[in-house]
């Protein structure tokens, strides 16, 4: 190198350009070298801790049109979800329930590898995830979505749209989700003179007869957070970033509720297997998140304007 720098002339002021351009050019060619250099050290390449997670930040009301949104960032991960409430006629199977309709999407702008006309791979997978884990869970009763038994239903459709597809998006997807469910506003209903259940705007509260008089909040059962841990070797690092994820391929998710209760474990695959041990760290790691998440949630008040 010191005879390529001689041949071009390269000032000594040029030296620490020079060492910033050997550093990328050995982390492009020889990625899990330069991974584990830090792992060593018991730090990753973007200064964090291997157990820390990104800096995470929720805001409410980020889709004015929607009845529940929430945008929300992890690191540079960026999910937005927004809920749209339509009434429709409950199944003869379940006359007194509603319904919940989760699609996960991912346009081209949210990653280089997402190219335009050509679904991302992750789309169905993270879309398929959300809905058991949201539905397994019992999180939402859906009588609470029952207007008038075997008439009317609320059908909730959960739109999450990755704005930045960063690393750890069930994580940020599933958070995103349960924000916006938690800032949902269901909307008053009345019967009009055909027996037909309608939306009611302010102005029309004194003309009909109301099902539900006024907006309500939906009472969630339980509140579901979720950390995705990278095995490589010894080392465990929480909320991977998509550099991570692409060089260490063995991850596993945890989904918890606030009061530290398994809900769901996702290993995906990988070379790495999952010891009890790693597990029972990677559980201890998350009842911390859920705790950090919690909090974060619970102060995320303010909407955006």
């Amino acid at each position: 190198m010191e005879k390529i720098k001689k041949r071009m002339g390269l000032p000594n002021a040029s030296e620490d350009l020079s060492s910033e351009m050997e550093v990328d050019a050995f982390r492009r060619l020889f990625p899990l070298r330069y991974f584990e250099r830090h792992l060593a050290e018991s730090i990753r390449p973007d200064g964090r801790p291997l157990m820390k997670a990104r800096e995470t930040s929720i805001f409410l009301g980020a889709v004015a049109s929607a009845n529940g949104s929430a945008l929300v960032k992890i690191g540079s991960t960026t999910m937005l979800t927004a809920i749209k409430m339509e009434v429709m006629t409950p199944s003869l199977e379940s006359p007194d329930e509603g319904c919940i309709a989760i699609d996960f999407h991912m346009p081209p702008i949210c990653s280089p590898i997402v190219r335009p006309g050509r679904p991302a791979e992750a789309s169905p997978v993270v879309s398929k995830q959300l809905s058991d884990t949201i539905s397994s869970s019992k999180m939402i009763d859906l009588k609470e979505l029952s207007l008038v038994s075997g008439k009317a239903a609320w059908m909730a459709y959960l739109d999450v749209y990755c704005l930045d597809a960063d690393g750890a998006l069930f994580d940020a997807a599933l958070l995103s989700a349960v924000a916006a469910l938690s800032h949902l506003q269901i909307p008053a209903v009345a019967m009009n003179d055909d027996g037909r259940i309608i939306i009611m705007s302010d102005e029309e509260g004194q003309k009909q007869e109301p099902v539900n008089k006024e907006k309500r909040k939906l009472t969630l059962k339980s509140i579901l957070f979720s950390l995705t841990c990278i095995l490589h070797k010894n080392y465990i690092l929480v909320d991977p970033t998509s550099e991570e994820e692409s060089i260490m391929e063995t991850h596993v998710t945890i989904v918890l509720d606030t009061s530290g209760q398994l809900i769901s474990f996702y290993k995906p695959g990988g070379s790495v297997l999952a010891y009890t041990a790693a597990i029972q760290d990677c559980v201890a790691i998350s009842r911390q998140r859920v705790q950090e998440l919690k909090s974060i949630l619970e102060n995320s008040a303010m909407e955006v304007e």
